[in-house]
């Protein structure tokens, strides 16, 4: 392991915005702040948002930075990215910013019911392998999981480059019968006058500047399922 990661763990562990509990911690239990992350961790009674597969923290930050009224955590396991967001917010005195390392696949660990107002799923892994569909971050398999944290009501979104997740997913909210709010296969060249084009992270100008189009969805969970996959060819 090189000796710049050490030097990023290592102040992973100072920093009062970041959290990274053990797999003995989450696993099939519950995380002492799971029902408290507005009362103990922000003090605040904000809406919460989450984003999910944050890397380095760049959309967790900007939105922060542009709505300070709500609440934002990141989450990813890869603790060496997420040190750049969480020291940029403490650099910045944000305090409406928290990270967390985990697994996705624990999630329901964190929150209660009715404790998260909406997810934003930036460039995740589009896993293109039809066998690995249920691990893409948009699956009803996810969903499901979602649901019992999310208030009703809650909205989704989806930024992306992978034409294939951004397929999936449009199909899986028409089949389970959930209210599109927004779906673009070009995200920049059909929509000028959301907050969300002046955030873009590390991958996604990569992206842009081998000319991929981004794609973007926004959703609403309007009934609570269970949400079932897709019949298509992926």
């Amino acid at each position: 392991m090189g000796k710049n990661k050490l030097r990023r763990f290592a102040e992973n562990e100072t920093f009062q915005n970041l959290v990274q509990p053990s797999f003995d911690e989450v696993f099939n239990r519950d995380y002492h702040l799971k029902g408290n992350w507005r009362s103990q961790f922000f003090r605040n009674q904000n809406p919460l948002v989450v984003e999910l597969g944050c890397g380095k923290g760049e959309y967790t930050v900007g939105l922060a930075r542009m709505f300070p009224e709500k609440n934002f955590i990141g989450i990813d396991i890869k603790g060496a990215r997420m040190w750049r967001g969480a020291k940029t917010a403490i650099e910045e005195g944000l305090t409406n910013v928290g990270f967390i390392r985990t697994r996705i696949e624990h999630i329901k660990s964190f929150f209660a019911p009715g404790e998260v107002d909406e997810i934003w799923v930036t460039f995740p892994d589009p896993q293109p392998r039809p066998s690995k569909a249920t691990k893409r971050l948009t699956s009803s398999r996810f969903l499901n999981s979602y649901v019992q944290f999310l208030k009703q009501g809650a909205i989704i979104h989806l930024k992306t480059d992978s034409q294939l997740l951004h397929s999936y997913t449009r199909s899986l909210v028409e089949q389970n019968n959930l209210h599109m709010q927004v779906c673009t296969a070009d995200l920049y060249a059909d929509v000028n006058d959301d907050p969300i084009l002046g955030i873009k992270t590390f991958y996604e100008q990569q992206f842009l500047e081998q000319g991929l189009p981004i794609t973007y969805i926004r959703f609403e969970l309007n009934h609570t399922g269970p949400f079932h996959e897709p019949v298509i060819k992926s």
